[in-house]
């Protein structure tokens, strides 16, 4: 079993690009990637706070937001240095705020990729 479970909108086009991306990364299978819109898997917490934001569970620990991409980013070795950084508090916290800003323009992204 993978140390590391995502969780993300499989109905959602730029989140499925995404996770396309990183699992052409995880060359080694680290990551148990669940796609929680399509009733895959279960889900630890509520469905709708998981499809809101980008969760994460690293060794029993539930992520979410930034926290949880770096966790991935942590599991997949050419993007490791950058999930490293991230354990840094400062730049934890800018990640933080950039990820709260695009959740603001998500939906909008979302509806010109469905175009």
């Amino acid at each position: 079993m993978s140390a590391l479970e995502v969780w993300f909108d499989g109905d959602c086009p730029l989140c499925r690009r995404e996770i396309a991306v990183m699992r052409r990364l995880d060359r080694r299978g680290a990551i148990l990637f669940t796609d929680v819109a399509n009733g895959q898997g279960s889900c630890p917490i509520d469905r709708a706070e998981l499809l809101a934001r980008f969760h994460a569970r690293e060794d029993g620990a539930m992520l979410s937001g930034a926290a949880a991409f770096a966790a991935m980013w942590r599991a997949i070795p050419l993007l490791r240095p950058l999930g490293l950084a991230a354990r840094n508090r400062t730049v934890l916290g800018l990640l933080e705020r950039a990820y709260v800003a695009f959740l603001r323009v998500r939906p909008a992204l979302t509806r010109a990729l469905r175009r």
